[in-house]
C-alpha cells in the first residue's frame, strides 16, 4: 500500500501544495509565492521574537563582580 504524499498549504497564499520531490518550489506552490517570501525577510517584516533580556551595560561598567 502506498502513501499518499502530504499536502500542505503555501505558507504566501494558501494554495496546497503535494510535498513530493516533484513540487519543485515546495513548500511554497510558485517561484512567485517564494521571492515574496524572499523579499519580505530581506525587508525585515519577519521578526524572530528575542525571548532573553540582554544584561544592562552600566552593570559591566561599575567595576563590581
Amino acid at each position: 500500500m502506498m502513501k499518499k504524499p502530504a499536502v500542505v498549504a503555501c505558507p504566501q497564499c494558501g494554495k496546497e501544495v503535494v510535498w513530493n520531490s516533484e513540487s519543485r518550489y515546495r513548500p511554497f506552490c510558485s517561484e512567485r509565492c517564494k521571492l515574496i517570501d524572499l523579499g519580505q525577510w530581506a525587508n525585515e517584516e519577519y521578526r524572530i521574537p528575542e525571548n532573553e533580556q540582554q544584561p544592562d551595560q552600566s552593570d559591566d561598567l561599575s567595576g563590581q563582580a
